[in-house]
């Protein structure tokens, strides 16, 4: 983002005016601006002001000079602001909606110290700050404050968040704190947070980060946690001064921050996840920012100054203008202001994620924004300004978007719907389908909410094509699934989402409720449907008839209307619906009953009041009696019983209304005694209860209440009487055993035979409940009670009585089982007979009467077959044995296998009478493979033939054919066949039964005979293809000559013919077929010929008519005058085309050149305005004179081409002189000297050149020279002639560039003298810039030849002092060189110095070179290791420069491994105390105290040399600033050693120290930490040894036996130091990477211990170290010099 200057606010002033607050509204209306005049500015959007008003102190008496204001900020509603003063008071004003309204105090808060700052982040929330360091809240609906934390340090700016959940306050001691009053999930700290370096005035919390600033110059962006994740450090930059204020945009991913004259801007880059810095905006004369105020859609930004003046900024990354109509301002990567230019509306879409802004598009009607980021996408309503974003991944833009829905964006994308509701930032929900028609989707979101209902979103959509679905979005489950038998192509829920309409392929509309789950088929043929918008109202078209459900709940009562014409549209307004209708051209309308309409709103609204007044305005009709019964069930669930009973009057339900009445009197006596409307009296439940028949529910609650006596009335006035009687045993009642005498009374008085009978029973009387049956007509029950006692079975009178009672009533088969029961099996047979009870019949007979089991069986056969089971009846006649019946049953209930299995088990006769009726059943069914086996089985192949011959089976036909037939006989009967079928016209048939007896030339032939030549054409394809083009051809020729012109063109093109067909057309005169022919089957230009033949043919206007029409008639013209047809090319060029005349006849006249006609020619020529053309005709023909005459007369330009032709005639028969006056008279000279350049005339042409074209001399003169070079020594004393001709004539300048051109490289002397005469000539000559050029040329050369000398003196007559001094160096004349440089320019002599230096270096002169530059010359000695020189030099110098080069040679000495003469080194020039050399001397050092040998008396002067090193250091470290530091100690540490081991060296010289020597090298055991251990163990052990110290020896080289085990394990972790303890020898030393010592445990260990493999171990004693400096400092001793206590 970068900022751009719009405009100036308010006018700064001379002197400091500072702005001290400024506010954005959050509606972005208003911008409010105070100065230290403590007024309030008021601004409009553009920057206009509009209003202003004057702030109060908190107690008049002080005046307006009391105070300051330090904090403003506007309200959410932007219709107050709050102001903070110093006299610590807020006051809050009113402002009104609209400029100029009153400005009133309508809070103020009263403060115990200033107030610093404030923010109003949130609705009645003022958040601000105190001098004392409190932050607290002012709640405007109170009035009254809170304190939300409290710090010991002055509060210096308040930030809040994006969202305003969230507050920070920076303080005086740097320390930020941060608090949430919600935080909406993020889980971030509150409390202190951060402690900035300075007290941070400039903070803003961005979208990322907390960004901080102050006087420090620096910009700090803190974490979510409070680490530094950047820091801009400005403190270095002079120019800029500390940061007085910072505000974060509105979206969060910017920050400015102002400072003096100038303001920052950070932008939030979410690729790298960090602030980077845009270009500063840079105002002189701006002064100190003391206020900022980003506009709240992100896109201004008003800063204010120290000196009163308001900037204003625009803050937008880029604008675009869509359509022409919207203008989209993106004023950050995630935050876009969508502006329509019509209406001036507004809408800012910004992700709440960050996320960047992809594109934004309007969609739907310019209504719908549409937007994509990396995550997420962005959708919104610009009517209703209701946003949302949602999680999307990336699809590559394949989305397809649907506005038809004013509430939902349906999304669809790859198979999948996605719906998202406006104003919400989550997705409805997603569901599978592939149907995206508006038509087949339905989306219920909230359109009318019913009583109890919160939410209703719901979804129906098409599964598949035949299948609906339908979602419940809040209970998020499928509410239903509709499978229809037809494809449906239409469907709509109501607006509550309760029931759906949908249609169907076969214009069936069908209602299906969704909470009862039931389908209804409510209209046919129905074209159109729609529900009337605010209401459950339908309205349809079935065919002339408009139909209209004024209650959807009762679909069978439809009001319909005829009309004409169809449905195409339903409009609803202003109290009005109407139904649109074109009739014809004309469009009506039809009125429906909005009364009606009203009805249904007012129940689903469940104004049930409302519904009843509606309903009494109304005649009692069909529509009208629905609307009253469906109010009376609501009122019923609803309890509103007064309206139930007025619908139940209104229905003309008196009891149900009387009830109702009796229950409201019950209900109101209730509610006016108790209070509440009564409704949930028992009584009134029971009642209603009862109302809806649920009497079991009336019964628990009467007996809840223990009031058993109401409910036993209650079932006896209902004269349910079992349900009494169960009551009054349940509860034990008194009364229970008259209860039921009289409930029996009862019975028998109202004649209820059969009840009484039952509860005989019940009680045990058999008997009279026989009777009782008997009396009721009811002898099968009677009969089932006596069957189920044998008591009864026994009474033959009762059991008579009752059998003859059924057979009375032909209850025949519970007859006969009472006769078996009572042993009369022929009885019981009998009436089982007549009861067609066969089953029973049979198993009786096979139990009793055996030889009647078959009868029986076929008996029972026929009774099956009369009663169409046929099926049923096989199995009985099989058992009959009764087979022609049961085939024939088998038959009829086409049970064809079992026909089958029965006939294949019958005789040859029977089988030829029923095999083919079966067959014919398969045929019919087309199973041709089961039918020719029954054919065969039943002998009739004939038949099957037939069979397979009527169904088209030619090849089944003929392979049974010739199965069971000879093949002549196949073959005459087929063609016998086919012929019959000829003649009936049957020809395909005929042609099937040819080819299958292969005699495809007889179909041909048919077909030939029937002129149906494509079907022979078709066949010869097949079979003869080799005959197919020539009888293409051949049918064509016969075709043409029947006149049948058509058919002939397709025959000649399928024989590829096209040109035959083309000519057929044009001997009839039927030239447009030809064309056609031609453009469609012939080559690219075909059409075209034949177009022009056309043409031809027609002539005059009808071809250019012609030619026009195809567009053809340029082309044609060309195609003429191309073929020479010249007469119609100018025929149709003068009735059309004039233009083309002239191209016409320059054709022509081409055509008669070509002819040699050539006056005829120029005629034509000339008519064609190109005489130029004639008169290159003439000249091409050598004819000069004709050429001229044409030229002069028609053509004067081209004289010179005349001209011109005549000279190059001339210069071919070498008339040069003649050539050269024509071309003079051409003026064209410069041919002429193309000529004499070809000829080598070069004199004539430098003439004529030099006379008449001087420009090009030049180039001329270097062509001739190039020649001459060409030509060798004879072209080069060529050039020099001509360089002397220039000299005599005085052209000096060519002579100069003759001379300099001379190349002989042969010849120095030659090219040396021509050089010299260049350079005297442009001397004396030329003057000095000509000269210089010529000598920067010449000197170069004369030094390339050795002429340094001559050069120099050629260079320094024209003052070119460089250039002679380069010269005479080139030379190695040095001393000339510098006389030049000291005497001419003594800027050169240094110039001339290095030179001379760099030359000396080359050619090795080092001695030389010492008394030119002595550091150079000291670091050749080096290079060349020449050291002794070196030192020599250097010793004559300096003793800093002596020393740096004996340090490198003392490093190069132990490189080599010379440490001793390196030691020998410093010894003689001595050992400064330089810091650079500390390495060498600690390298000397080591090496000499690692190198092996050194442990003699011969090795005294090596280390005498060392001490004294080492001596000669530590002294001069004493005078330095080095001393007693680590190094100067380290160096004493050394100094010491180094005087052990030189006296050591010393002592060893002399027999009678050596006990001396030992202590000393035992005194070196201290040191090992700087010298070999393993090497001073050996040494101190064998000294020890040797002076017969066995047990001391011992142990030293024990240590040095574990030393040599540790080096070579690589570890010091195994040594064992118990034997030192007490003493300071170091424990831990420094591992020695190698072995100084190399000998064998033998040479130390006695020849015992060797073969033990084991090292003594001796005790250790306390002994003063020999020559120990340090107290306490000890040795182990033998344990034999121990003294005893």
């Amino acid at each position: 983002m970068q900022l751009k200057h719009i405009r100036t606010l308010l006018t700064p002033q001379e002197g400091a005016a500072k702005v001290t607050c400024m506010s954005w509204a959050p509606n972005n209306a208003k911008f409010a601006v105070c100065t230290v005049d403590k007024v309030v500015f008021l601004y409009d959007e553009h920057g206009e002001r509009r209003d202003k008003f004057s702030t109060k102190p908190a107690d008049p008496k002080y005046g307006r000079k009391s105070y300051v204001v330090k904090g403003m900020a506007f309200s959410p509603d932007s219709t107050k602001i709050a102001i903070g003063q110093t006299d610590n008071i807020i006051f809050v004003y009113k402002i009104g909606e609209e400029w100029g309204d009153k400005k009133v105090i309508c809070n103020k808060f009263i403060q115990t110290s200033a107030v610093t700052c404030l923010l109003w982040p949130e609705a009645n929330t003022i958040v601000f700050g105190l001098v004392e360091g409190k932050v607290r809240l002012a709640n405007t609906k109170s009035s009254k404050s809170s304190t939300v934390y409290g710090t010991d340090s002055y509060v210096v700016s308040l930030a809040s968040n994006i969202s305003g959940k969230g507050i920070l306050s920076g303080h005086a001691d740097g320390t930020i704190v941060r608090y949430f009053f919600d935080d909406e999930g993020s889980g971030e700290s509150q409390g202190k947070l951060v402690v900035h370096p300075c007290p941070p005035y400039a903070l803003a919390w961005a979208s990322n980060s907390i960004v901080a600033a102050g006087c420090d110059k620096k910009i700090v962006a803190y974490g979510k946690e409070g680490h530094v994740i950047q820091t801009f450090d400005y403190s270095r930059d002079s120019s800029e001064k500390e940061f007085m204020v910072a505000a974060a945009s509105p979206g969060g991913q910017s920050v400015v921050i102002g400072s003096f004259d100038r303001l920052r801007v950070l932008n939030w880059s979410p690729r790298r996840s960090a602030w980077e810095e845009a270009k500063p905006t840079e105002i002189p004369h701006l002064y100190t920012i003391t206020a900022l105020a980003w506009k709240r859609d992100g896109s201004r930004l008003c800063a204010g100054t120290l000196c009163g003046g308001v900037e204003q900024f625009d803050c937008s990354i880029r604008r675009t203008i869509y359509k022409n109509k919207f203008e989209m301002t993106y004023v950050a990567p995630s935050q876009v202001i969508v502006n329509n230019l019509s209406t001036g509306m507004r809408v800012v879409l910004k992700s709440h994620y960050g996320y960047e802004i992809d594109e934004v598009k309007i969609l739907g009607k310019d209504r719908y924004l549409v937007a994509h980021t990396s995550d997420t996408l962005l959708l919104g309503d610009l009517s209703s300004t209701k946003l949302s974003e949602v999680a999307w991944q990336g699809s590559g833009g394949n989305e397809k978007f649907f506005f038809d829905n004013e509430n939902v964006c349906m999304i669809f994308n790859a198979g999948e719907l996605t719906l998202v509701e406006y104003g919400s930032n989550e997705i409805l929900g997603s569901v599978r389908t592939e149907f995206m028609n508006p038509h087949l989707i339905s989306v219920r979101i909230n359109e009318r909410r019913q009583r109890g209902m919160e939410e209703n979103k719901r979804l129906a959509y098409l599964v598949d094509i035949k299948t609906i679905a339908i979602v419940d979005f809040v209970r998020d489950y499928n509410i239903g699934i509709i499978n229809h038998e037809s494809k449906i192509d239409w469907l709509e829920l109501n607006e509550t989402g309760h029931k759906l309409l949908f249609r169907d392929k076969k214009m069936r509309l069908q209602l299906y409720d969704i909470e009862r789950a039931t389908r209804t088929t409510i209209l046919s043929y129905c074209s159109y449907v729609q529900w009337v918008p605010g209401s459950d109202v339908v309205v349809a078209q079935n065919r002339n008839s408009l139909c209209v459900w004024y209650n959807i709940d009762t679909p069978e009562r439809v009001t319909m209307f005829p009309m004409k014409g169809d449905i195409v549209d339903l409009e609803r307004s202003n109290g009005k619906t109407e139904v649109i209708v074109t009739e014809g051209v004309n469009t009506v309308s039809y009125t429906l009953d909005e009364g009606l309409i009203e009805f249904g709103t007012a129940i689903d609204d469940g104004d049930y009041h409302r519904a009843v007044a509606f309903l009494e305005t109304l005649e009692m009709s069909t529509e009208t009696e629905a609307m009253w019964k469906t109010l009376s069930q609501l009122a019923l669930e609803a309890k509103q019983l007064h309206i139930a009973e007025r619908c139940f009057a209104a229905l003309g339900h008196v009891s149900k209304a009387r009830f109702l009445h009796e229950t409201n009197e019950i209900a109101d006596h209730v509610a006016k005694e108790y209070g509440g409307d009564g409704t949930d009296y028992y009584q009134v439940r029971v009642r209603l209860a009862m109302l809806e028949k649920n009497y079991k529910l009336a019964e628990m609650i009467l007996l809840e209440q223990n009031a058993v006596e109401e409910a036993m009335e209650m079932y006896q006035e209902l004269h349910m009487w079992d349900e009494c009687i169960a009551v009054a045993e349940a509860k034990s009642h008194p009364a229970l055993e008259k209860l039921r005498r009289g409930y029996y009374e009862w019975l028998l008085q109202t004649q209820q035979e059969e009840r009484a009978a039952e509860v005989q029973e019940s009680q045990g009387d058999l008997q009279a409940a026989v009777g009782l049956y008997l009396k009721a007509g009811l002898p099968a029950k009677a009969a089932r009670l006596a069957m189920g006692r044998e008591e009864l079975l026994g009474n033959t009178d009762l059991v008579n009585r009752i059998a003859t009672a059924l057979i009375r009533g032909e209850l025949f088969e519970q007859a006969g089982e009472l006769f078996e029961k009572t042993r009369n099996p022929q009885r019981a047979l009998e009436c089982y007979r007549k009861g067609n009870s066969f089953l029973k019949a049979v198993e009786l007979a096979r139990l009793v009467f055996p030889a009647e089991v078959v009868k029986l069986e076929e008996g029972w056969g026929d009774y099956l077959v009369q009663q169409k089971q046929l099926d049923a009846a096989i199995n009985h006649y099989i058992e009959a044995r009764c087979s022609v019946k049961a085939i024939e049953a088998a038959i009829g209930a086409r049970q064809w296998k079992k026909a089958i299995y029965i006939l294949d088990m019958q005789d040859k006769k029977t089988g030829a009478k029923y095999y083919p009726k079966i067959a014919q059943h398969y045929a019919a069914l087309q199973e041709y493979e089961i039918a020719e086996e029954v054919y065969i089985k039943g002998d009739c192949i004939k038949d099957a033939i037939d069979m397979y011959t009527q169904a088209g089976l030619w090849e089944q036909a003929h392979k049974l054919a010739s199965r069971c037939m000879r093949p002549e006989d196949v073959s005459v009967l087929y063609i016998t066949q086919a012929q019959e079928m000829e003649r009936q016209g049957k020809y395909k048939e005929a042609e099937r039964l040819y080819i299958t007896v292969d005699e495809p030339d007889l179909a041909i032939t048919m077909y030939k005979k029937c002129k149906m030549y494509d079907e022979m054409i078709r066949l010869l394809a097949k079979y003869h293809k080799d005959l197919l083009s020539d009888t293409h051809l051949h049918l064509g020729k016969e075709l043409e000559a029947d006149g049948h012109l058509q058919e002939a063109e397709y025959h000649y093109l399928e024989a590829k013919e096209w040109k035959a067909a083309v000519n057929m057309y044009r001997v009839n005169n039927m030239w447009d077929e030809a064309y056609r022919v031609a453009k469609a089957h012939g080559g690219a230009n075909s059409h075209k010929h034949v177009a022009f033949l056309w043409s031809k043919s027609l002539g005059g206007e009808a071809a250019v008519k012609l030619l026009n029409k195809f567009g053809l008639l340029e082309m044609a013209i060309d195609h003429a005058a191309d073929n020479n047809m010249f007469d119609f090319a100018f025929e149709l060029a003068r009735l059309s085309l004039k233009q083309k005349l002239p191209e016409i006849h320059f054709k022509y006249g081409s055509f008669l050149e070509d002819e040699g006609k050539f006056e005829e020619a120029e005629v034509e020529f000339v008519k064609a305005g190109k005489p130029k053309e004639a008169v290159l005709m003439y000249a091409h023909a050598q004819n000069w004179a004709a050429a001229q005459r044409v030229a002069e007369a028609h053509d004067p330009d081209s004289v010179l081409i005349v001209l011109v032709g005549q000279a190059d005639a001339a210069f071919k028969q070498k008339e040069f002189s003649k050539a050269e006056a024509l071309l003079l008279r051409a003026q064209r000279l410069d041919l002429a000297v193309k000529h004499y350049k070809e000829a080598g005339m070069w004199a004539d042409a430098l003439r004529v050149c030099k006379e008449y074209l001087p420009g090009d001399l030049e180039a001329l003169q270097e062509a001739y020279e190039r020649e001459a070079a060409k030509k060798g020594p004879r072209g080069i004393e060529g050039i020099l002639e001509q360089a002397r001709e220039w000299e005599q004539a005085g052209e000096y300048s060519r002579a100069v560039d003759c001379y300099l051109k001379v190349r002989d490289p042969g010849n120095n002397t030659r090219m040396e003298k021509c050089w010299m005469k260049a350079a005297e000539l442009s001397i004396k000559f030329l003057g000095q810039p000509r000269s210089i050029e010529v000598m920067r040329t010449v000197g170069p050369q004369l030094v390339s030849i050795g002429k340094f000398n001559v050069a120099a003196e050629l260079y320094l007559n024209l003052d070119m002092i460089k250039e002679a001094i380069d010269a005479f160096m080139e030379g190695e004349e040095w001393n000339k060189a510098k006389r030049v440089a000291k005497e001419l320019d003594p800027r050169y002599e240094e110039y001339v110095d290095q030179h001379y230096k760099e030359y000396l270096k080359d050619q090795g002169k080092v001695d030389s070179l010492v008394g030119v530059d002595v550091m150079a010359a000291l670091d050749m000695y080096v290079e060349r290791e020449q050291w002794e020189k070196c030192l020599e030099t250097a010793a004559k110098q300096n003793y800093k420069v002596l020393h740096k080069y004996v340090a490198l040679y003392a490093t190069h000495l132990i490189q080599e491994g010379s440490w001793d003469k390196a030691v020998a080194l410093y010894v003689q020039h001595g050992t400064p105390a330089n810091s650079q050399n500390f390495n060498i001397y600690k390298r000397l050092f080591v090496e000499m105290v690692n190198v092996a040998g050194m442990n003699n008396a011969e090795a005294y002067s090596s280390w005498a040399d060392l001490r004294d090193l080492l001596f000669n250091l530590c002294e001069n470290l004493v005078k330095s600033s080095d001393a007693n530091t680590p190094a100067h100690e380290e160096f004493e540490t050394m100094l010491l050693v180094s005087h052990y081991y030189a006296t050591r060296a010393a002592a060893q010289s002399i027999k009678q120290l050596d006990t001396v020597a030992a202590k000393l090298s035992i005194s070196l055991l201290r040191h090992t930490d700087i010298i070999p251990a393993d090497k001073a163990f050996y040494e101190a052990g064998t000294a020890a040894k040797e002076v017969g110290w066995e047990n001391m020896a011992f142990i030293f080289l024990n240590r040095f036996l574990d030393l040599t085990d540790a080096i070579e394990e690589g570890s010091l972790y195994a040594l064992d130091h118990s034997d030192f303890q007490y003493t300071d020898i170091p424990y831990e030393v420094p591992l020695p990477a190698k072995q100084h010592v190399a000998v064998s445990p033998a040479v130390i260990c006695s020849p015992n211990q060797v073969r033990g493999g084991m090292r003594g171990k001796f005790c250790l004693s306390r002994m003063r170290l020999p020559g120990a400096r340090e107290r306490g400092s000890f040795l182990p001793v033998p344990l034999a010099h121990r003294h005893p206590k």
